[in-house]
């Protein structure tokens, strides 16, 4: 019984030191090096590799690196064994810091005092206090619950929508279709964090931002696919909206002539927001390989009907 490794090589040696800590009695191997493919049972990867039952046949558990799993061929990968996503307090805490600092740029109108530093202009906008500055988070899962703890601090409005009711302390909750409308009319500033799903596939539209207050800003911090490049830049160029931060894009990297990188309203970063930890991110895998040992339910198993 045996376990893989395949994502970063760097990442992967501290992985396996953390791993020889926690489990010695377990094999742990970074890809390329398998050992026996027919004795590894658990695999952790970012990317599985191609004919992935056929190269681990004996596989019981697929472990995602990262909180998502929109990287995987579900239909590639068999009933009978599970996937589980990410989650580790590495990845909620380093999501929450990016969504605050996103936020409070926005707020603070960074990006314009930015592209005024760089025209050498020195222009004020007037402080808008953070009690009128409405954020609202696209999706409540772990990582949002999180980012609007972290946002509490500072007074601001919140709101949240997801696809089923939720309800959180200190954040007005709307649910499904019939509520987005509304949820989006008191986003001063929008903040996505869904998962990708055939249904979020381009969710982040032209249509959705009309339906924003004029002047609203986006944080972009879900999946590359779900934003429209162009109905963004044309959001921005009428004024529609007044600001972007964009963490993840469809592709990566983003093309070098593309037009984000010089857009004056909008700031990127390489995918950056949130990072797997290899400590801690070690001790929930050992902690579900021991549940699993055990017999009981891991934790974080994928719903593959919804798709996260």
């Amino acid at each position: 019984m045996a376990f893989v490794y395949k994502a970063d090589p760097a990442r992967g040696a501290e992985w396996a030191k953390h791993f020889a800590l926690a489990m010695p009695e377990m094999p742990f191997h970074v890809w390329p090096d398998v050992g026996n493919p027919l004795d590894v049972r658990f695999l952790a990867a970012w990317q599985p590799p191609e004919d992935l039952m056929g190269l681990f046949p004996n596989l019981e558990v697929l472990f995602s690196i990262g909180a998502g799993i929109d990287q995987f061929d579900l239909g590639a990968i068999p009933e009978h064994v599970p996937v589980v996503r990410m989650i580790e307090p590495g990845i909620r805490g380093a999501m929450s810091e990016y969504v605050t600092m996103a936020v409070l740029a926005l707020h603070r109108d960074l990006p314009t005092y930015l592209d005024q530093q760089r025209r050498e202009i020195w222009q004020e906008i007037r402080v808008i206090p953070p009690s009128r500055r409405r954020v609202g988070i696209l999706g409540l899962g772990e990582l949002a619950q999180a980012s609007l703890e972290r946002l509490k601090a500072f007074g601001f409005p919140l709101s949240g929508w997801s696809r089923s009711r939720r309800s959180l302390d200190g954040v007005q909750c709307y649910a499904g279709h019939d509520e987005l409308e509304a949820f989006l009319a008191v986003a001063d500033i929008l903040v996505c964090l869904l998962p990708l799903t055939n249904e979020t596939t381009n969710f982040l539209n032209a249509d959705l931002f009309s339906k924003l207050p004029s002047g609203a800003s986006l944080v972009h911090v879900g999946r590359g696919p779900q934003l429209d490049h162009q109905a963004l830049l044309d959001a921005l160029d009428t004024g529609q909206l007044s600001g972007a931060f964009v963490d993840v894009t469809a592709p990566e990297p983003l093309p070098e002539s593309h037009r984000f990188w010089s857009h004056p309203k909008i700031a990127i970063t390489p995918h950056v927001a949130s990072m797997t930890q290899p400590e801690t991110a070690v001790s929930v895998v050992v902690e579900n390989l021991r549940r699993c040992d055990a017999g009981e339910r891991i934790v974080g198993i994928v719903d593959r009907q919804r798709g996260y």
